[in-house]
């Protein structure tokens, strides 16, 4: 859609009035999505989401994680104990207590 107001000829304020968003976000996306002086929608999308892939972290979830989640949960800890344990191995070191 915003190609197509693009190309009629719509202000970035009419644009963005019309999508709901502010001018200065439609003029980014213009200039962001902008392929030989006009914008196209389609590369524009897939800059986006390659852009979007590499902003966001990979996260701490892993299987060992899990595996340790799960093992204590299987040991009746509650979430609240495995999380404070997580949060603050120091002072828990018995391995005794667990």
């Amino acid at each position: 859609m915003l190609e197509t107001l693009h190309r009629l000829g719509w202000s970035t304020r009419a644009i963005g009035q019309q999508l709901g968003r502010h001018h200065s976000s439609i003029a980014r996306e213009l200039h962001r999505g902008q392929m030989n002086s006009s914008h196209e929608g389609a590369p524009a999308q897939e800059a986006y989401q390659q852009r979007r892939a590499f902003s966001v972290p990979p996260g701490k979830y892993t299987p060992e994680l899990a595996k340790e989640l799960q093992e204590k949960l299987e040991k009746t800890w509650s979430p609240e104990q495995i999380a404070e344990r997580r949060r603050s191995p120091r002072r828990h070191s018995n391995p005794s207590a667990s």
